[in-house]
């Protein structure tokens, strides 16, 4: 049997990690600033999060949400002390695609209504219905395309209130800061106009985490750097470490009723114990400071290099901006100077996601592959 052909793949087997670094199976070694796709939180296989999961499956590893599972208990609190919503409640699941379809759910169920408002750029995931409030044609069956949502422009936010003036919409959803835009924070202006808005026209307001939480902008999730509390907050990619889980953060104004939600993996006490190991390493090793503090350094050094235009984000979720496609540059940092980085759907943009352990070495370290990887460009391209 074939696998379905559906990932571009890099050239590259690895088999081996540990804190910043990634190993092949050729003994090269990578610096890792992307963390796959922003979930590496903690770093690779910290030891404390290897030595909880390895005692954990000595125990038990799996049983069904149909009994009582400690861990899930323990990782609703200590995620609830640590972000600053204790009151909220926390349903658990496998993935943030999986996170954004519950929210949705919640929103229609609460409110009654099916309608959604998304955001040009956003991604929220691939099944049915995070996908149709993802802008990107190219994902969406017809299938998918069943599902009604608008779509607006940040910049167009004023015609907001004439959709939601309708009081046929259920749900507004945005990312706290979109990932795969190539790292666009929508602000101040627009969390607080959407807020009111969604008051006023009893809309659920759901901001997608997945990416931009656990702390990797320097808060434990990017829109708590402005005035704003949503109703439903999705989670998934950071949570785990690499191990499947995502969740919803519930107001408490949602009730839970048994059938209304359900998974057979979510909350299971492996996942759980992962989860917890990420929060307890998050508050011990103090990382979403240490997030602030590195991406401030970061973004002061990348200033400096005269190749780049813009850059955009916050803490260790950055894009940098070029005047020239960077597929080349990318090929050569991957490649030849053997740091892994992120790309976007803007053909300009690099996306940096490294995770929050890193220290100024591992920084330094990046900048001088950066800048060896231009100077190769510029000699290829014969500048």
């Amino acid at each position: 049997m074939k696998l379905f052909d559906v990932y571009p793949i890099l050239d590259i087997e690895l088999n081996k990690s540990k804190g910043s670094y990634l190993f092949d199976v050729k003994g090269n070694m990578y610096l890792d600033f992307y963390g796959g796709h922003a979930v590496i939180s903690i770093g690779h296989s910290h030891p404390y999060y290897v030595k909880s999961l390895t005692e954990q499956i000595h125990k038990i590893s799996y049983y069904s949400n149909s009994v009582y599972i400690s861990q899930k208990y323990k990782l609703a609190n200590l995620l609830g002390k640590i972000s600053g919503y204790k009151d909220y409640s926390l349903f658990i699941c496998n993935s943030g695609t999986e996170s954004n379809e519950n929210a949705l759910k919640i929103a229609s169920f609460h409110t009654g209504k099916k309608k959604v408002i998304a955001f040009k750029g956003s991604f929220h995931g691939r099944t049915s219905g995070s996908v149709s409030v993802t802008d990107n044609y190219k994902l969406v069956s017809p299938f998918n395309a069943q599902h009604e949502t608008i779509f607006i422009d940040y910049q167009n936010v004023d015609s907001l209130e004439e959709e939601l003036k309708n009081k046929d919409v259920c749900a507004l959803i945005t990312e706290g800061i979109q990932g795969i835009s190539g790292i666009v924070d929508p602000g101040l202006d627009f969390f607080c106009k959407v807020r009111d808005l969604c008051n006023k026209y009893d809309t659920v307001l759901i901001i997608d985490e997945v990416q931009s939480g656990y702390g990797r902008t320097g808060s434990f999730f990017s829109h708590q750097f402005y005035p704003v509390k949503p109703d439903l907050i999705t989670i998934a990619k950071g949570m785990g470490n690499g191990f499947p889980i995502g969740g919803v953060l519930i107001h408490p104004k949602f009730k839970p009723y048994y059938g209304m939600l359900g998974t057979t993996f979510g909350g299971n006490h492996l996942a759980c114990t992962a989860g917890i190991a990420v929060l307890e390493i998050i508050q011990k090793e103090n990382l979403i400071e240490n997030a602030k503090k590195m991406g401030k350094i970061l973004l002061q050094e990348l200033r400096l290099i005269p190749e780049i235009k813009k850059i955009r984000g916050r803490g260790l979720m950055l894009g940098v901006e070029f005047d020239f496609p960077i597929q080349d540059l990318k090929n050569i940092l991957i490649y030849k100077e053997k740091v892994f980085i992120g790309i976007s759907n803007n053909p300009y943009v690099l996306r940096l996601l490294p995770p929050m352990n890193i220290n100024v070495s591992h920084i330094k370290l990046f900048l001088t592959k950066l800048k060896n990887a231009l100077a190769y460009l510029y000699k290829k391209n014969g500048k």
